[in-house]
């Protein structure tokens, strides 16, 4: 059971984290690989934060808020000029966040580990099917859910939504039916940056806060996101829970083959499915 708990909360952590990524590439076409970056960022605000407020909750609250409004200056300073040159200006451009955020982060909070501890309110385990199960975990299982929700009914079933879709599909009739598709594009990267900060905020309480600690996530966050399909959210939670069980199995039953099991599932992907298994040029083949 705790094995179960353990996959469904690392699936639910990989979704918040693809989610964002994918979004981001969905609607502007970029592959953002300061997506790590900016989950680390969102680690260390609410570090911050409960640091200043000793409240996890505010700083669940507030440091997506941080890292989404200075996503959305990233896109407006440096992203938007940029859109229609060669895609290899927005790959060194996300590159060069990397290299800011990370020196930034050094300057602010240096290379010591940071810790968030565990909300009181689930720092006791809960005893389920004879297991003893952190309840925190838990917590990111309903929480992750619950934005997987909402994440789909804000892009499926929402006025905005459709706005986002449009735009994303034919960016120049969107403009000219009178939708601001620069305003919306930063909202997009707002979100998507917001998302992979929220993703640190949740991770923070199970794992040491350091520089760098985005890289060791952005691999598994690519490998949902082109199983998913780039651009399909339906797709990166298919994937996130693909890949979060299968990682969770390994580690309890077979620890060496982790990284293996999961290169294996992004090979079989790729020779089956280039285009990701819930893509539309995936579904059509």
């Amino acid at each position: 059971m705790s094995t179960i708990v353990i996959g469904l909360s690392l699936s639910f952590l990989l979704f918040l984290l693809a989610a964002g990524l994918t979004l981001i590439f969905g609607m502007l076409g970029v592959i953002n690989f300061a997506h790590g970056a900016l989950y680390m960022l969102g680690a260390y605000v609410c570090y911050q934060i409960v640091h200043w407020t000793g409240s996890f909750w505010i700083g669940l609250a507030f440091a997506p808020l941080v890292v989404a409004a200075l996503g959305a200056a990233m896109e407006v300073i440096t992203l938007r000029p940029v859109y229609n040159r060669d895609h290899i200006y927005q790959l060194l451009l996300t590159f060069g966040f990397i290299l800011v955020i990370e020196e930034s982060v050094r300057l602010i909070w240096g290379l010591d580990y940071k810790q968030v501890p565990t909300p009181a309110l689930f720092s006791q385990p809960i005893a389920l099917f004879g297991s003893q199960i952190p309840s925190y975990r838990l917590f990111i299982i309903g929480f992750g859910a619950l934005v997987s929700v909402l994440l789909f009914l804000l892009l499926d079933r929402s006025k905005l939504g459709m706005v986002i879709r449009a735009a994303s599909s034919d960016s120049e009739m969107a403009q000219t039916l009178g939708v601001d598709v620069a305003r919306v594009r930063t909202a997009v990267f707002a979100l998507g940056s917001g998302l992979a900060a929220l993703g640190g905020v949740v991770a923070a309480p199970l794992v040491p806060i350091e520089l760098g600690m985005g890289f060791s996530v952005i691999i598994d966050c690519f490998v949902v996101v082109i199983i998913g399909g780039l651009g399909n959210i339906k797709g990166a939670i298919f994937a996130a829970l693909l890949l979060g069980m299968a990682r969770a199995a390994g580690f309890t039953y077979a620890p060496e083959w982790v990284e293996l099991i999961t290169f294996v599932l992004l090979i079989v992907t790729l020779m089956t499915r280039p285009s990701g298994l819930f893509s539309r040029k995936g579904r059509a083949a």
